[in-house]
């Protein structure tokens, strides 16, 4: 049970920052389509808010994958899988087969937010930069 605890937060942190890095940098060669869809939906702002998503995915993704400043990263995607989803994924006005996709992408936002506040609530495990970091500061290296 031991090595589970020390071992599995590594592959589990790299998953979860998988998703959001690489949309954040599908986002880069596909910014016109992504920002007409963001216009469309109503958000104010777009183009600021798509650059803030970049950079946030790529970043977040990248800190959580090395367990950098974990707890805050995840905090930080959590809150932006859950705000994604209640804005572009609002599966409530949708019918029929459009209404099922939107709700399976809301529930997995969902799901990845829940995901992120187990790394929040437990930390990004012992094969961390944070762990690392923290090991250094107590034995003074």
């Amino acid at each position: 049970m031991q090595a589970l605890r020390q071992y599995l937060p590594l592959p589990g942190r790299i998953l979860l920052g998988l998703v959001f890095l690489l949309s954040g940098i599908f986002k880069i060669p596909g910014w016109e389509p992504t920002l007409g869809f963001m216009v469309s939906t109503g958000v104010p702002l777009a183009a600021l808010f798509l650059l803030a998503a970049i950079v946030l995915e790529i970043a977040g993704g990248l800190a959580l994958m090395a367990g950098y400043r974990a707890r805050l990263a995840a905090t930080a995607l959590a809150a932006f899988s859950i705000v994604t989803a209640l804005i572009f994924h609002n599966f409530w006005t949708f019918t029929g087969l459009e209404q099922q996709a939107q709700m399976s992408t809301f529930l997995k936002n969902f799901s990845i937010a829940g995901g992120m506040m187990f790394v929040v609530a437990f930390g990004p495990g012992a094969l961390s930069l944070d762990m690392a970091r923290r090991n250094a500061a107590a034995t003074g290296d």
